[in-house]
């Protein structure tokens, strides 16, 4: 699963280890359903960092996807997240 962010990324471009701490289905201005990802870094120099991703659909169950582990993927300053099933 992959989604991409629609907010700068607070991260430099690379990989980096993750754990999906809350997910909440909304839906956006338009009524599109959308679903916001709040992550926090695992490991490496920000560990710690808590990064919010909005999906422009949803990856999967809220409860399913709490926990799990993902991938925030930084190109050219643009964040994407990856659920590690």
């Amino acid at each position: 699963m992959s989604a991409a962010s629609d907010q700068p990324a607070t991260l430099p471009d690379g990989a980096h280890d993750a754990f999906l701490m809350d997910v909440r289905t909304d839906t956006d201005d338009l009524g599109r359903p959308v679903q916001r990802l709040d992550l926090t870094v695992v490991a490496g120099e920000f560990k710690g960092l808590v990064v919010t991703i909005v999906t422009g659909e949803p990856l999967g169950d809220e409860i399913e996807l709490i926990g799990m582990p993902a991938t925030i993927t930084v190109s050219d300053g643009e964040p994407s997240v990856t659920i590690d099933d």
